[in-house]
């Protein structure tokens, strides 16, 4: 089969796929491309989460772990109701939500596809109280009800299989390009032109959402402000250039958030239960 011929058929299978696997992300309705199964991904999230229970140690503050479950099942139950009085799809309908605070002193915390939700205790130093906690599980609930995981995984299949088909067309020039400088030169592009800036959009859509799931279960969203502000003096002096990471910078999202407070909180208000 000749290259060109060996092309057309490519492009005609991976247009096939994309019009079958275009999607939005709830709420902000940004289009979305989902090649991976949401399903095999949340079975997969939900064993290394499990190791990754056995494997770290969890904190014996019960009372921190108390308030993260509380607030947890308030976002729970706010989200879920926001979207069946908007007679929109749930997208946390097949979720099985858990929590844990892993006893780290490091200052991060993360959300795994289907609702696997882990803190750290140094992030216990930023948020400060159970506003700033809400903050922080409000961003990273919104990076799984985003499906964020999701098409980040169809983004880095899909960039691939291109870069290979282009190396192909090209006879081989991309791999050429590597060999030369003795780096994967072309992925390091990719990751700074494409994958970065890609990363840092879906950040600053779960900083957005992660206020609007905050504010819809009850709690003061303007302490978000505040623990973007402390981490800004945590990380002083230390943060990359912008272009270089896959996360806002701190002034761009203190920026932001400032933005959108006053929006969210007059379209998004507390969800009242009867």
């Amino acid at each position: 089969m000749n290259r060109r011929k060996f092309l057309s058929y490519i492009g005609c299978g991976c247009g096939s796929l994309l019009l079958h696997s275009c999607t939005t992300t709830p709420i902000t309705e940004r289009k979305q491309l989902k090649l991976i199964s949401e399903s095999k991904l949340n079975a997969h999230a939900a064993k290394v989460y499990e190791k990754i229970k056995q494997q770290e140690k969890m904190s014996s503050d019960y009372k921190t772990l108390n308030d993260i479950k509380e607030i947890g099942k308030k976002m729970e139950d706010s989200i879920s109701e926001y979207f069946y009085r908007s007679k929109l799809d749930d997208p946390t309908v097949n979720f099985d939500w858990e929590y844990i605070l892993i006893d780290k002193k490091v200052r991060n915390a993360w959300c795994m596809p289907g609702g696997k939700i882990a803190i750290y205790t140094g992030m216990l130093d930023v948020t400060k109280n159970k506003n700033g906690l809400a903050a922080v599980m409000g961003h990273e609930v919104a990076h799984a009800v985003a499906k964020h995981s999701v098409e980040r995984a169809s983004r880095s299949t899909l960039l691939n299989t291109g870069v290979k088909i282009i190396d192909i067309a090209s006879g081989g020039v991309l791999s050429d390009i590597n060999r030369t400088t003795g780096m994967n030169t072309v992925g390091m592009l990719t990751q700074l032109g494409i994958m970065n800036p890609f990363n840092r959009k879906q950040e600053s859509e779960a900083d957005y959402l992660g206020m609007i799931f905050s504010s819809l279960s009850g709690y003061d969203i303007r302490e978000t402000v505040k623990i973007w502000e402390r981490m800004k003096e945590f990380n002083k002096g230390k943060e990359p250039p912008q272009f270089m990471s896959t996360h806002p910078s701190s002034d761009t999202r203190i920026e932001q958030l400032n933005n959108w407070i006053n929006e969210v909180v007059l379209d998004y208000p507390p969800i009242k239960f009867s």
